[in-house]
């Protein structure tokens, strides 16, 4: 398991147990609400008896019990219509509120809002028949107050869940964002201290060297991989830290990153470079970029298993310059874009995926530029591409 996968993990293993957690919340909830319906309806059944009890004969114990339930009812709105589900009226033909229970004045003076609650509390409850001695009326009841804001105690209490977890989650990635950019750090400091050790002694002995009889073509080649180690070791020690940008020409810089590559790669791969003739001046660390370069153009070498054409372009517009690499190896799968961009991702047996995910903390994070994968064809090839802003423009 690599660090993307490990990563990815996390991410699954919080977003599972933040569903498993408001299913459970939304679950008892639902289960509670519902028996507090079922208490209501029970409610209003009883209080369908007392009116039953009022309306017949019965003994004075009796119908004070009735009375004292049918007075209890103090929440629950009720609308008592006849048996074809119509308002029963009063003499002058209008609603008579006598048959409402709970409602409010302007509800009950105005007929149309009648309507419209009784259309409410039709679709919110099934009525309770009340079968009377010569007729038949219907007890239409809706939700008490307490009910109708306790729909919204689950959206609330999941949108609570949600903040809730979705702080744990930042904290929990930017915590990781952070250790991983100590690691870059402390590695690259140690690397470049490590290499430094040696390099020393290496530029010594090559000095006592040319005091011998040596074959000076050897001196020149050990020269020229001291150099070598040094910009390695320059390189590494301003990945550590915060690097120093000039204002550079980038034109002159791909060209010095694509003759280097050039001359030590092998002879089946077919280069070509495509550049402008006039400068384009770039706020550029010059080591980090050739390091960008080299990473892409190695990265496109493996893709096409060292055999294949590499293209390098650079183009430009009004404020920025793009440098496009673009090889014929075996493609990536689009889903793959993004994530081949992570730290400890690779699809090779060999390697730490350290490569790409360099190359996009120095364009993105050092040069505020932009690296992405422009095009991919599977079989085909790959072209990405590097955005940097032109030196004295604004953004």
């Amino acid at each position: 398991m690599n660090f993307s996968d490990e990563r990815n993990f996390s991410s699954y293993f919080i977003i599972i147990a933040v569903l498993v957690i408001t299913g459970l919340v939304l679950w008892n909830t639902s289960l509670f609400m519902q028996r507090l319906k079922d208490d209501e309806r029970t409610k209003v059944e009883i209080w369908v008896q007392s009116q039953k009890a009022l309306d017949s004969e019965q003994s004075d114990d009796y119908l004070e019990l009735s009375i004292v339930i049918n007075t209890t009812n103090k929440s629950i709105p009720i609308i008592i219509t006849d048996s074809k589900g119509d308002f029963i009226r009063d003499s002058l033909g209008k609603p008579d509120p006598s048959y409402f229970k709970n409602l409010s004045k302007n509800e009950i003076t105005d007929e149309e809002k009648l309507k419209s609650y009784l259309k409410t509390l039709k679709s919110e409850n099934d009525p309770i028949e009340l079968d009377l001695k010569d007729t038949v009326q219907y007890i239409y009841y809706g939700n008490s107050d307490i009910l109708n804001k306790l729909k919204y105690y689950p959206m609330t209490i999941a949108i609570i869940i949600f903040l809730l977890i979705g702080v744990i989650y930042f904290f929990f990635t930017t915590s990781k964002a952070s250790e991983q950019n100590k690691l870059w750090a402390g590695m690259a400091k140690e690397t470049a201290h490590q290499i430094g050790t040696p390099l020393s002694s290496l530029v010594g002995w090559n000095e006592i060297l040319k005091t011998e009889n040596v074959n000076p073509e050897y001196i020149v080649e050990i020269e020229k991989d001291i150099e070598r180690l040094k910009i390695i070791t320059e390189r590494f020690s301003k990945i550590g830290s915060i690097p120093n940008l000039e204002d550079v020409d980038i034109v002159e810089e791909t060209r010095n990153a694509y003759t280097y590559l050039q001359s030590r790669s092998s002879k089946l791969i077919n280069f070509s470079l495509n550049l402008p003739d006039n400068p384009i001046h770039v706020s550029l660390n010059s080591q980090l970029y050739s390091w960008t370069i080299e990473n892409l153009v190695k990265n496109a070498i493996d893709a096409m298993r060292g055999k294949g054409d590499l293209e390098i372009d650079l183009v430009d517009d009004a404020k920025r310059v793009f440098i496009r690499i673009k090889d014929t190896g075996k493609g990536i799968p689009k889903s793959k874009f993004t994530k081949i961009f992570e730290p400890g991702y690779t699809s090779k047996s060999r390697g730490w995926g350290l490569g790409l995910s360099l190359s996009k903390r120095i364009i993105e994070e050092y040069h505020l530029g932009k690296i992405k994968v422009l095009r991919s064809d599977i079989g085909k090839g790959t072209t990405f591409q590097i955005t940097l802003r032109k030196s004295g423009v604004d953004s």
